[in-house]
């Protein structure tokens, strides 16, 4: 047994414990569903095994028979996008990434995914302050959270930070359209994350490297970066948002990129999904979607350190 294991006899008292923070995660998927069927949102419902995951260099999909449980439902949310019938969908669902696990990771994790037609990174991120405002109004928190003995004020509108901005105050560089990858990520780690951790309001990462778009578009206006953002609060990275890349020939070529990376690194290949792709050559309308983490939200305000303590039934207790 693993340091997660939980011995069966320990389930009293663990699920007694966990009690106030499972009620708590209760009221937030509640107030979340509210505040998008409230604003016109059409909750929906996708296959949770698929044949083809996207392929990304960094998150492993789990293999279920001859299909994959899913790492995100995006690609089957933007085949529907692409019918014209759907302009604002959302769905919140399990989602499953092979060998994540620690403080704030589970390899089975519950997020929210929500898509708008006609729509940018600016309203994803106006989503995201409202839709927090009103779990923490369900939670009584509004509008200051504790985490970690530190306060975080949640009244929006919350801070922007360019990912240049970001790298040059804290790391001390400045990347561009395609920095080392290895220097990045360490440094966004060990120095960038950090010191988004103390800052009292959360914080909009915006503008990624072009290199990092994954299936963002690239900005008009500097296409050396991706109409891509992160949100960050009380230390834990909440959600990754896009204005979605709608091109089905760029997307095939960062497809076949992140493949190729993939196996240089030994890892095992993915097909690549022909109904998503041909539902881009059909003709998909500019649109924005983001995916943010359900567990991770009730974290911030619940005030846990820990994502085993939001969760009835973490990894190493089933």
């Amino acid at each position: 047994m693993n340091e997660h294991d939980d011995k069966p006899s320990g389930d009293r008292e663990r699920l007694a414990r966990l009690r106030p923070a499972l009620e708590k995660r209760s009221l937030i998927i509640e107030a979340v569903k509210k505040h998008f069927c409230d604003q016109g949102f059409l909750e929906v419902e996708t296959p949770m095994r698929i044949p083809s995951p996207a392929p990304e260099l960094h998150i492993d999909a789990e293999p279920s028979g001859a299909r994959f449980l899913i790492t995100s439902p995006e690609l089957q949310m933007k085949r529907m996008l692409a019918t014209g019938q759907y302009n604002r969908i959302f769905q919140i669902c399990r989602c499953f990434r092979r060998g994540e696990r620690g403080e704030i990771h589970l390899p089975e994790f519950t997020m929210i995914e929500w898509y708008r037609v006609g729509a940018g990174i600016v309203e994803l991120m106006e989503d995201c302050e409202e839709m927090i405002r009103c779990a923490a109004i369900a939670c009584d928190v509004f509008p200051e959270v504790i985490r970690k003995d530190a306060s975080v004020d949640l009244s929006p509108p919350w801070d922007r930070m360019t990912v240049a901005d970001a790298f040059e105050k804290f790391a001390g560089w400045r990347p561009g359209a395609a920095p080392d990858p290895h220097r990045f990520d360490m440094d966004l780690v060990d120095k960038v994350e950090p010191s988004l951790a103390s800052t009292r309001r959360p914080v909009f990462l915006v503008g990624y490297p072009s290199s990092m778009a994954s299936l963002a578009r690239l900005s008009p206006n500097d296409p050396s970066t991706a109409e891509r953002f992160e949100l960050y609060a009380g230390g834990l990275e909440l959600a990754n948002g896009f204005a979605e890349l709608t091109d089905p020939v760029e997307q095939r070529k960062r497809f076949e990129n992140e493949e190729s990376a993939r196996r240089a690194a030994g890892k095992q290949p993915y097909t690549f999904d022909e109904r998503f792709l041909a539902a881009l050559e059909s003709g998909l309308a500019p649109c924005a979607g983001i995916a943010l983490g359900i567990d991770r939200l009730v974290m911030l305000l619940t005030g846990a350190e820990k994502i085993d303590d939001v969760v009835a039934f973490p990894e190493g207790t089933t």
